[in-house]
């Protein structure tokens, strides 16, 4: 029997598997100890395309003050990157820097109006001996030039303080020992001086005496020394109130060396109750309407009722040492409420920058320290920066109404409807489980709309976001929320992604994406395994990054892709899934994995970006980054095949064999088949034609007839059974050049000749 098979192919869609076999494709590859990678973004101007790379631990061992890297698209299989040195050109006025570690390029952003933001959320800068990490982002213009420097959490230095210490001296502190050690180390980090801070020191028991006037000592080792032999005061009364009141009305004075205008500081350190506390209410009402800033350590509630900050509790004497450097900071904050670059003391350890974000009003700046580790989203506008206080974003149903350490800042993104814009922050350690928190901005009024919940305790709910706008019309439809440590069965972190619905301004979950099953493979549990992970933890962390996609298919959906650095021994692999009907399918159409040897590279789906299209076919290409590297990724045609199949008669009568088909002397049933076809290849830019400058339409009818000599379409088992095809190609639009016609038949058919007709190719085959 004959067998004919024609064949015409077309190139659908998809991305290139291998990033070693990429079409044109280039890979940029940098040190992985600099995490050379960790996040990459798609960039133009008017040199040409460029991929920017993150290394936030460049410039290590000495300084490791990370940086960004630009790339430039089309240099060939040797592509070579260029330092932007962000570091030394990042800088903010009137400071004490520090620079090192500050990890430039943890962050990167591209703005719609030309330009990128880069930030180092571990810039710091020093009051006095205090370290504070604010973190810094530097605004780049469109020819790589520093435009300026955003530091929202920066505050100015306390330079000049009067400092007066409030020492309870009765028989109950013991031993008096640690109490000297706690001054000492407190002390050390003061800088004495008259235009810098004065110390004097009160101490109490039954009596009052005055130890250290405030401007006895200018220079700090003097004081130390004075410290060293500083006597215990002694007495089987403790007289806190009379302690506090004498050096408020006697130490803060001009004759021992106090000075206008200058902020005065009181620190009561007390251990026992206070046998004169019926006095303590007017005390602190005194010294607040004096405009004495306080500090107490022990007994909070007696000293400072009003500001929780300003308390430091500590289980006994010895542990008077661990919070010195909490003391200080709180201290050297104490000016921060003035000049342009200030916000509350409690933004002193803030690494704002931690996550960006450009919205429609600003950009959003997480900061994950803030609060001591509650955190917050900074909003940076032309007119001014917002910082939310840090009941702003708390659980109002929380009764306990304390720092969480949740990280609220963690990622941040936007939103847009009807009713207007919807900001979206991830807190993924509060509760242990993570939370989304969805809130609206007037101004600087802060109203949380919605809270999104995580399910698994440590699954990072939160740590990860995404909005799209599937459907391209100007408002958002769905936004992923990544878990990337969700474990899994086998207890390895495979992590999973939610898909929220938008729906008249609530995020309702749609469904959950996870990562094909990763097996970890252990020389603790190999069983069915060939190949034993070398690199832990196990899992996939499927979510660690996630991006929308610019329309890869040309469907007119914008598309997701989703990165897994842990898989295949941290390799790592990234899915790219279609958007459809204002979501996005379940089922990823494309797994890409990792091209690295998970040890000189690794990580890949680190980072990703798909906004451009980089290699000018008119079609958005990728961009994924891993530690030691970042690829591209051409997207490969896409076309739309249209075919229609006509037969002739359109109906058999099976019981009534033809007269005019006969095969073997014996009259049959024939039928003539007609299978017309067309394709057109999309792109998303119109290719224009040189002569007129109107639309290529490349639109090719192609139409295909296939009949034996004896008019019958029936195979049968003759060898020399002649059959012919006939191809009719008809251009309806532009002008065609070199139109090829390939034609594929199996081994057993010989081709025999061709015949060119007006529009048509007759084909005989034996």
């Amino acid at each position: 029997m004959l067998l004919v098979c024609v064949t015409y192919c077309v190139n659908i869609y998809g991305l290139d598997f291998s990033m070693l076999l990429v079409c044109n494709g280039e890979t940029f590859n940098g040190p992985l100890e600099d995490m050379f990678g960790y996040s990459v973004q798609q960039f133009e101007n008017s040199e040409g395309k460029w991929v920017l790379i993150g290394s936030p631990l460049a410039g290590q061992p000495a300084k490791r003050t990370g940086d960004v890297y630009k790339c430039r698209v089309g240099q060939g299989p040797n592509p070579r990157c260029i330092k932007l040195e962000l570091p030394e050109n990042t800088t903010i006025p009137n400071l004490h820097e520090v620079k090192e570690n500050m990890t430039m390029g943890t962050t990167l952003v591209t703005n719609p109006q030309g330009g990128f933001l880069a930030c180092g959320p571990q810039y710091g800068y020093m009051c006095g001996q205090q370290t504070y990490i604010s973190g810094v982002c530097t605004n780049v213009s469109s020819t790589f030039q520093v435009l300026n420097s955003i530091a929202p959490a920066v505050q100015e230095c306390a330079k000049e303080l009067d400092i007066v210490m409030v020492l309870d001296g009765s028989n109950s502190i013991w031993p008096w020992t640690s109490i000297i050690d706690f001054l000492v180390k407190f002390l050390k980090n003061i800088e004495i001086g008259a235009k810098l801070s004065q110390v004097g020191i009160v101490s109490y028991g039954e009596k009052v005496t005055h130890n250290v006037n405030l401007s006895q000592f200018d220079t700090t080792q003097s004081l130390l020394a004075k410290v060293a032999k500083l006597p215990q005061q002694t007495g089987f009364k403790t007289m806190t109130a009379l302690g506090i009141d004498t050096a408020r009305k006697e130490a803060f004075t001009v004759e021992r060396g106090a000075r206008p205008g200058v902020k005065k500081v009181m620190i009561i350190v007390t251990d026992g109750e206070s046998h004169d506390f019926y006095n303590l209410d007017k005390v602190i009402k005194e010294c607040e309407e004096d405009d004495i800033e306080r500090f107490g350590i022990a007994v909070l509630g007696d000293y400072n009722r009003n500001n929780r900050n300003h308390f430091f509790n500590v289980s006994d004497e010895f542990a008077l040492l661990n919070i010195v450097d909490a003391l200080g900071s709180r201290i050297f904050a104490l000016e921060a409420t003035s000049g342009n670059y200030t916000s509350s003391f409690e933004m002193e350890m803030s690494q704002a920058g931690f996550s960006a974000h450009t919205s429609k009003e600003g950009v959003m700046l997480g900061a994950v320290g803030a609060y001591e580790w509650n955190g917050t989203v900074v909003m940076h506008t032309n007119q001014g920066t917002v910082v939310p206080l840090n009941a702003d974003f708390q659980d109002p149903l929380d009764e306990r109404k304390e720092s969480l350490a949740e990280y609220v800042g963690y990622a941040v993104q936007s939103a847009s409807t009807p009713n207007g814009e919807l900001y979206i922050t991830g807190a993924p350690r509060y509760n242990h489980t993570g939370r989304v928190i969805v809130y609206k901005l007037d101004g600087e009024i802060i109203t949380v709309t919605q809270v999104l919940k995580g399910e698994q305790i440590g699954s990072y709910f939160g740590s990860v976001l995404q909005t799209v706008d599937v459907d391209q019309d100007s408002y958002t439809d769905i936004l992923l929320v990544g878990a990337p440590m969700f474990m899994g069965p086998e207890r390895e972190e495979q992590g999973q992604v939610y898909v929220y619905k938008l729906n008249e301004g609530l995020f309702e979950h749609q469904t959950t994406l996870k990562p094909d099953n990763q097996t970890c493979c252990t020389s603790a549990h190999s069983n069915g395994c060939t190949i034993v992970n070398t690199n832990g933890p196990c899992g996939a962390r499927f979510g660690t990054a996630i991006a929308e996609v610019s329309d890869l298919d040309l469907d007119g959906n914008r598309d997701v892709a989703i990165g897994a650095p842990l898989e295949n021994d941290h390799k790592g692999a990234v899915y790219v899934y279609h958007g459809a009907k204002k979501t996005i399918k379940e089922k990823y159409v494309q797994r890409i994995p990792g091209p690295g040897d998970g040890v000189k590279t690794k990580f890949f789906g680190q980072s990703i970006h798909g906004v451009m299209d980089l290699n000018g076919d008119g079609i958005i290409d990728i961009t994924i980054g891993g530690l030691g590297g970042a690829s591209l990724f051409w997207s490969k045609d896409v076309a739309e095949l249209y075919a229609n199949m006509t037969f002739d008669p359109n109906k058999i009568n099976l019981q009534q064999p033809s007269e005019d088909c006969v095969l073997g002397e014996r009259a049959t049933v024939c039928v003539k088949t007609r299978v017309c076809f067309s394709y057109s290849v999309k792109s998303e830019k119109d290719h224009t034609n040189l002569g007129t400058g109107e639309s290529l339409i490349n639109t090719l009818p192609v139409c295909l007839n296939v009949y034996s000599v004896n008019t019958s379409i029936k195979c049968n088992d003759s060898n020399k059974e002649k059959f012919h095809v006939l191809i009719t190609i008809r251009n309806s639009q532009d002008n065609a050049y070199n139109t090829k016609v390939m034609l594929s038949f199996t081994e057993n058919i010989n081709y025999v000749k061709v015949k060119v007709r007006s529009f048509s190719m007759f084909v005989e085959l034996l």
